[in-house]
């Protein structure tokens, strides 16, 4: 056995069937490449490191942008809560739809958002633009940050300059952290069960069953042509009829034991239902809101009652964060309208 950081794997070396294996011996082999059981350790985390210039993540973000789209009720939620932002956001001149939309998917995915204010020659400001926040680090001052893409690969922005939207974090204070962490581990799951059964159906030759003989009459060489037979079976044109010939041999001396049925019961949709529920517990989201059809007679109950709720309980939080950006600019830039049916008072 080998243990590696974030993956623990066997490894086991085919046992090579005896010399007699014809003379009453069973031959065994085990086939299959070791499997990952995770890939990043997210919660393996204690503070930020500082490099000399500037604080590390707690976090590989690569971690959390290859997760984004790990399950799809997880990504569904996060665009969910994006495009009610964003449908409710009133534009400004120097912040446009298009800037808040990308800085709230940040936020939403990483729990960080940044944008930065360039000025003119004359020091007007300008437009407020989109910094994406999977390369962005803060440095060890106060508003000084730095794009940082790979090695040797940085840009330091003016002082000042950027403004930063975090998820408050319980360990340290200098990143946040998305809500979400705790649901990872099901959205996971649920990719991992749906690339078992891909695989599963996409192999078309399970060893479906375990062919039992025990006839006298049956040599070994019938056995190796029957061996043959059935590994010839595989590939294209599988699922293939066989036919033995064995005159006056015993009614239970050739038993086929079917175990794909066994193989297959993995409790998939099992697996699928709980997995979702949790991360929907996690985004807080009601499932008739992602398109979800119920399996129950009562159903998901009224969609736009929901809807208020939802954002009610959840989308206003968030406008309220984002507004932080209007004290940092020292003017309103961000500012939405909730639609009357989901309100009574449609300006907030």
């Amino acid at each position: 056995m080998s243990k590696r950081k974030g993956i623990v794997a066997h490894r086991s070396a085919p046992v090579s069937p005896p010399s007699n294996a014809g003379d009453g011996a069973v031959a065994a082999f085990n086939f299959g490449d070791p499997e990952p059981i995770s890939r990043i350790q997210l919660l393996d985390y204690v503070e930020s490191m500082f490099n000399g210039r500037w604080y590390e993540p707690p976090l590989p973000w690569e971690g959390l942008a290859s997760a984004f789209r790990a399950s799809p009720h997880h990504g569904s939620a996060i665009f969910l809560k994006r495009n009610l932002l964003k449908g409710m956001f009133v534009p400004h001149p120097r912040l446009s739809s298009a800037t808040f939309g990308a800085m709230a998917l940040d936020f939403l995915v990483f729990g960080n958002a940044y944008v930065e204010q360039p000025r003119a020659v004359t020091g007007r400001p300008l437009a407020l633009q989109h910094v994406l926040a999977k390369f962005t680090r803060r440095g060890a001052e106060e508003g000084r940050y730095f794009f940082v893409r790979g090695w040797h690969q940085e840009h330091e922005f003016p002082a000042d300059s950027v403004f930063h939207l975090r998820e408050d974090d319980v360990n340290q204070e200098v990143y946040g952290l998305p809500e979400y962490i705790s649901a990872l581990q099901s959205a996971w799951l649920n990719e991992s069960a749906t690339m078992f059964r891909r695989k599963y159906y996409a192999n078309g030759s399970h060893a479906g069953f375990i062919l039992y003989m025990t006839d006298g009459q049956i040599g070994n060489h019938d056995a190796e042509g029957l061996r043959a037979a059935l590994k010839n079976a595989k590939g294209p044109g599988n699922f293939r009829n066989l036919f033995m010939h064995l005159p006056g041999g015993k009614s239970d001396g050739l038993k086929l034991i079917p175990v794909s049925e066994v193989a297959a019961k993995d409790d998939f949709a099992a697996i699928k239902n709980v997995s979702k529920d949790d991360v929907l517990a996690a985004h807080r989201v009601p499932p008739g809101l992602l398109g979800i059809v119920p399996t129950n007679a009562g159903g998901f109950g009224n969609a736009p009652d929901a809807l208020g709720v939802f954002i009610e309980n959840e989308i206003r939080p968030l406008m309220q964060r984002f507004r932080e950006l209007n004290e940092w600019a020292g003017e309103e830039l961000v500012r939405f309208v909730v639609p009357e049916r989901t309100a009574a008072n449609p300006s907030v």
